[in-house]
This record gives structure tokens, C-alpha cells and sequence, in this order.
């Protein structure tokens, strides 16, 4: 069976994503801060991992064992965190918890798994945003790391599509989960003007389906309408 680690396990769109490889037989580590026991992904084919993305000597010791007994072949990066206003209403706590999670994890991950994921001809899934790809007032921090992981992930693929390795990098913009927890709007109640979480899940799933030697290595998801809920 192969094995996939996805970071952001507990909900959103990590979550999601982890319901399909389970649906595609994947056998799933997921790590995630917290987990609602009373919202657990199914547990056949998912470990579930409470771990601080933020620890980063303990997030190295974790993926070096698991990597260690069940070799991964399928990275998911798709934790993150977001805090929005102008730039002078945040704080350099929050600059550097973003910087951590949405940039530092994900680079970090990559390194620790990139020779088991190049030797099982595997993949490597960034879930960015569309503010990787414009202006983003009222959240340039948090555009910026987005900005920096499309980076690495272009980047990343070049140094290793001659080994078979896929890269990902999926772009959603407004999408119903609990990112915008530290924001003064959330996504309009209107279907149509926001994404649900399996929409990007089932993205990821068309894309992983290809056949050998065909690569989608961006992919932006936006909803119909423009349209925001203001708090």
C-alpha cells in the first residue's frame, strides 16, 4: 500500500484531501494541531498526528520515523494560516507564524521526503492560494509566503521531473474553512461565491489520476461569483 503525509489533517482542505487517498488506497498520515474526535476521519488507513508544524525538531523526528517503516510517496502540504489587515496591524509574532507554517513546514517536508517520494516516482502537493499570484491588500504577509511556496514548488519540480517526481501546486481562492478565523469577512453564504473544501479535493484527485508523464503543475480554483461576507 503506499503511504501519503498530509499536514492540516484535521480539517478544511487537508482533510478532504486525505478522504480521497483513503478513497484512492492510500494509507494516510495526517498531522494536524488539534483534532475534534467527534468529527475523526475514518481510522482505517489514517494516523492520526497532534503536532505543532511550529516544532520543528519534533516535526523532523516524527517524518523521519514514519518515513523510516512506511516510506511516503505522496506529500500534501496544505496547513495554513492567515492574518489579515493592513501590514501595520500585524505583529512580528504573526509574521513569523506564517512565515513557519505556510513556507518554512513545507520546504522543511519536502527535504526530509524528497528521496523516498523521487524513488517511488511520487508526488508533491503545495496548496497555495490565488494571493500567490497578485497584489493582496490587507494581507501582504500572507500572500507573500503563499508567493514563496508557488516558488519553491515551480522550482522543485524542475530540480526533479527527470526522476518521475510530480509537482502541485493547487491555487483555491475563498474557501469555506476556518482560515479566515482571524479575518473581518468570511465567504458569502451564496453557494456560488465561495469553494467547498472537496472541490479542491477533487481537483487534486483528476489531477493525481493522469496517466504517467502527463504533469499539471498549477491549477487555480476560484468560485463563480466575487463576492465576501464582511464580520
Amino acid at each position: 500500500m503506499n503511504n501519503a503525509l498530509v499536514t492540516g489533517a484535521s480539517s478544511g482542505i487537508g482533510r478532504a484531501i486525505s478522504d480521497k487517498l483513503i478513497e484512492m488506497g492510500y494509507n494516510v498520515y495526517g498531522i494536524g494541531r488539534t483534532f475534534d474526535n467527534g468529527q475523526m476521519l475514518p481510522l482505517t488507513n489514517f494516523h492520526k498526528i497532534e503536532l505543532d508544524l511550529r516544532d520543528t525538531d519534533l516535526l523532523i523526528k516524527t517524518v523521519t520515523d514514519i518515513n523510516k517503516d512506511n516510506p511516503i510517496s505522496v506529500l500534501v502540504n496544505s496547513a495554513g494560516v492567515a492574518y489579515y489587515g493592513l501590514h501595520d496591524s500585524v505583529n512580528a509574532n504573526m509574521i513569523k507564524e506564517m512565515s513557519e507554517v505556510n513556507l518554512m513546514a513545507p520546504m522543511i517536508l519536502s527535504n526530509l521526503l524528497i528521496k523516498t517520494i523521487r524513488d517511488n516516482k511520487g508526488a508533491i502537493v503545495n496548496v497555495s492560494s490565488v494571493t500567490a499570484t497578485k497584489a493582496s491588500p490587507h494581507g501582504a504577509a500572507y500572500g507573500a509566503t503563499k508567493a514563496g511556496l508557488t516558488s519553491f514548488s515551480k522550482s522543485i519540480f524542475e530540480e526533479y521531473r527527470k526522476f518521475g517526481v510530480r509537482v502541485i501546486d493547487i491555487k483555491p481562492d475563498m474557501t469555506k474553512t476556518n482560515l479566515y478565523r482571524n479575518a473581518d469577512f468570511a465567504p458569502d453564504e451564496d453557494c456560488l461565491a465561495s469553494l467547498e473544501p472537496t472541490d479542491v479535493a477533487e481537483a487534486f484527485y483528476n489531477i493525481m489520476r493522469l496517466r504517467e508523464g502527463v504533469c499539471v503543475n498549477e491549477i487555480m480554483l476560484t468560485p463563480q461569483l466575487k463576492r465576501i461576507k464582511r464580520g
